[in-house]
């Protein structure tokens, strides 16, 4: 009665009506105000050391239905608005989705903050505040154009602070403002998400789609996550970006440390630093710029920052591994210069090897190598990507820092990929194993002991139907596209990227239509469903979408295929529409180049909702076939020996492949057909055909034609439907060690000892 009492009395306040009597809108406002209260009176989580997690990212999602989980109140309000005459979930969809992340680093750190307050430890996450994010995705002519993502409204999740510092640039100072986000744990405590900003950032300037002038700094600086780095401007304005995140943060860290009278020197035993792949780096040499300021002499500030900070590598692609031209800094940030120059000369003591040195030959200043040498802890984030680094890609360091090297696979929170997505499910498991998993997801084994009751499986397959039909209604409201719940629904949701492979999927569904027109049926009809956003000047990656665009026109409107064979890439794929598609998918498309993607938290969240994994040996997808086993996975592909192989011997070539074999020949010609080239552009279907057939970095067709087989006996598979549900069951009740409860409470262990 108390809750219906706080949204009474302020539906009244802010409208001078009662509940029953507002707009939808309006009843979000009251639900916001009482929520933000209920959270702004939550004891903060407090302990003699503190961590703070760094990171370019956080892909928060909207937060109404995470907060009302962990506050223990949800079904209390559900049944509180329902008596007004309201949907919650209809409540929910008014949030605006913050835009403040992009992909799976983003979203990892989302899950990674909510764990920590979960587990009650004291841990902050530390970021940028950016107005427009990555860009809102449109789809116009069958390819992808970007618009700013407005998000920031009077009703938002922010509470601005009055906290605020200078930071300085080479010919500026810029005074931040700090806009906090309250972090709540399940059923417990909270932590903050700290968001720096300028007052002066200048929405207006932006114009032709997401187009702005990126050497006004006073304007741009917090506008777009990741703003184009194709030219100059753009890669300086990310140093901008990352000094002046990494600079507020650690001025905020030594003023918590003087409030709490600590000796500077000591800084480590009061301070765990995270830096979530390497846009935080430049966190190392201003901490030890600004101890300087405070007395210390170099060797004291090295000295107590290189045991504070920790790196998590997230990727092995060189590329992704940032490296800034030393007169870029001298440009953006000269203070920093002679500390980055000092940490190499340290470096260089350490080991006379050129491939680990801080600053290169080029004058190239590296960011991960800096973060390795100063840095206590260097982790991966998946048991194969762990093992690649040590053994290839960061191997000399490895050899030099073996005891700093270690894995933390990563993990999600079920609060936000089971609890708030999925009630259905939720429920049932709830009534067959009790609620315990929600706080120790291991307890999900508990489900194992139903894999041979029928009535359990027959349940299983209704939730999964029921979840189909509700993300088919979703869809055509958004799409105008209607989906055959019957079909098996195919989903690959994901940056999209040539090493993720979407477009070994492409050629699946050329390959799929070809078969249909020349009369054989697949086993069953089939549904690809994409979700992905292309890097603005990643030119083959927006190919690809025009590809899957092209392709979904051609057969949609076929009558002799569609009805067994749809194509759909979702528009401006984010938390929101993941939290609908990944309920309803039966086919998780985990297909990236064995080797190459680090982790992956996608395939964890398919899994968790009884998806069956499509994948090759890459990841986290080795761990997920070692908890399933053969028979719950359909796994294809080269190896990752295979393939680190191949590009140490520079002996793959496309068109060997090609030459002798005439149907994948046919396959791939496809793209530039008469029925693509009429129906897209041509020139871009002859980049992505091009890049296929002479360099194929990412060698999709060395594995297509396994992947083709493979998803055909996944196809027929799951004709079988109670053969396919026990598959579902055993992925959900493996599930458990993929809890981001897990992961942090390793970290913990491992690294912050908090």
């Amino acid at each position: 009665m108390q809750l219906e009492k706080q949204l009474q009395d302020t539906s009244l306040k802010l409208y001078e009506k009662t509940l029953k009597d507002l707009t939808k809108e309006q009843v979000y406002t009251v639900l916001l105000a009482v929520v933000k209260d209920m959270l702004e009176d939550k004891e903060e989580i407090s302990g003699e050391r503190k961590l703070y997690y760094f990171s370019a990212e956080f892909l928060i999602g909207k937060l109404m239905s995470n907060n009302l989980i962990n506050l223990g109140i949800r079904k209390e309000v559900r049944d509180i608005l329902a008596e007004n005459g309201f949907d919650l979930a209809e409540i929910e969809e008014i949030e605006a989705e913050p835009s403040l992340g992009n992909g799976g680093l983003g979203r990892l750190a989302a899950c990674f903050l909510d764990s920590i307050a979960t587990l009650n430890l004291p841990g902050d996450g530390v970021g940028l505040n950016y107005h427009l994010g990555l860009f809102k995705q449109k789809f116009e002519n069958e390819k992808q154009f970007e618009t700013p993502d407005y998000w920031i409204d009077d009703h938002s999740w922010l509470n601005k602070t009055r906290k605020s510092y200078l930071v300085e640039f080479k010919d500026f100072a810029i005074k931040s403002t700090l806009y906090d986000i309250d972090v709540i744990g399940y059923h417990g405590k909270k932590n903050k998400l700290h968001l720096f900003d300028i007052g002066s950032v200048d929405e207006s300037i932006v114009h032709d789609g997401i187009q702005f002038d990126k050497d006004n700094i006073l304007k741009n600086l917090t506008l777009f996550l990741y703003p184009d780095d194709s030219d100059d401007a753009g890669r300086k304005l990310r140093i901008y970006q990352q000094y002046f995140m990494v600079s507020n943060g650690a001025q905020m860290i030594l003023e918590d440390l003087k409030r709490r009278h600590k000796d500077l020197r000591e800084m480590h035993k009061y301070v765990a630093i995270q830096i979530n792949d390497t846009h935080p780096s430049m966190v190392i040499p201003e901490l030890i710029r600004l101890l300087m300021k405070e007395g210390l002499t170099m060797k004291e500030a090295i000295h107590t920052v290189q045991l504070t900070c920790a790196y998590t590598n997230h990727t092995i692609l060189a590329e992704a591994l940032e490296k800034w031209p030393l007169s870029y800094l001298e440009e953006v940030v000269p203070q920093l210069v002679p500390i980055i120059e000092a940490l190499d000369a340290v470096a260089a003591i350490r080991s006379d090897n050129p491939k680990v040195a801080i600053i290169d030959n080029d004058k190239l200043v590296h960011m991960a190598h800096m973060d390795i040498h100063f840095g206590y802890s260097i982790n991966g984030v998946a048991a194969i990507h762990t093992k690649i680094l040590e053994e290839t890609e960061l191997h000399d360091f490895y050899e030099l820092y073996p005891s700093k090297f270690n894995n933390k696979t990563n993990g999600i929170t079920f609060r936000r990929w089971l609890m708030d997505c999925n009630e259905e499910l939720t429920d049932f498991i709830d009534s067959l194993i009790g609620e315990g998993y929600k706080a120790n997801a291991e307890e999900l084994k508990g489900l194992l002991k139903y894999t041979e009751d029928k009535d359990v499986l027959k349940k299983l397959l209704a939730i999964k139907e029921l979840k189909k039909k509700q993300l088919a209604q979703y869809v055509y409201n958004k799409e105008g596209v209607k989906l055959d719940t019957d079909a098996i629904f195919d989903v690959q949701i994901k940056r999209l990227h040539e090493y993720k492979r979407q477009q070994m999927n492409v050629l699946y569904i050329i390959y799929q239509y070809l078969q249909i027109k020349a009369g054989k049926l697949p086993a069953h009809p089939i549904t690809c469903i994409f979700g992905a956003k292309a890097a603005p000047a990643y030119v083959i990656a927006k190919d690809i979408i025009h590809a899957i665009l092209t392709l979904s026109n051609i057969i949609n409107n076929d009558p002799e295929v569609s009805p067994y064979l749809k194509v759909v890439m979702v528009e401006n794929y984010n938390v929101t529409y993941a939290e609908k598609l990944i309920p309803a998918a039966d086919l998780s498309e985990q297909i990236s180049l064995a080797s190459k993607e680090a982790s992956g938290t996608g395939n964890m969240k398919l899994m968790l909702n009884g998806a069956v994994t499509l994948g090759t040996d890459d990841g986290a997808n080795v761990e997920i076939h070692q908890l399933v086993g053969d028979d719950n996975i359909y796994i294809f592909g080269a190896d990752s020996d295979t393939v680190i192989k191949h590009y140490e011997n520079a002996d793959y070539h496309p068109a060997d492949l090609l030459a002798t074999d005439k149907e994948l020949q046919e396959v791939v010609d496809f793209l530039v057909g008469e029925e693509m080239r009429k129906a897209g552009d041509p020139a871009s279907l002859e980049r992505l055909h091009h890049e296929l057939t002479t360099k194929d970095w990412f060698m999709t067709l060395l594995d297509v034609k396994d992947y083709i087989k493979t998803k055909e006996q996944a196809i027929k598979d799951y004709k079988e439907r109670e053969v396919w549900a026990r598959k579902m069951l055993v992925n959900i009740a493996e599930a458990g060690f993929f809890s981001s409860d897990r992961t942090i409470a390793q970290y913990n262990e491992d690294i912050w000892k908090l």
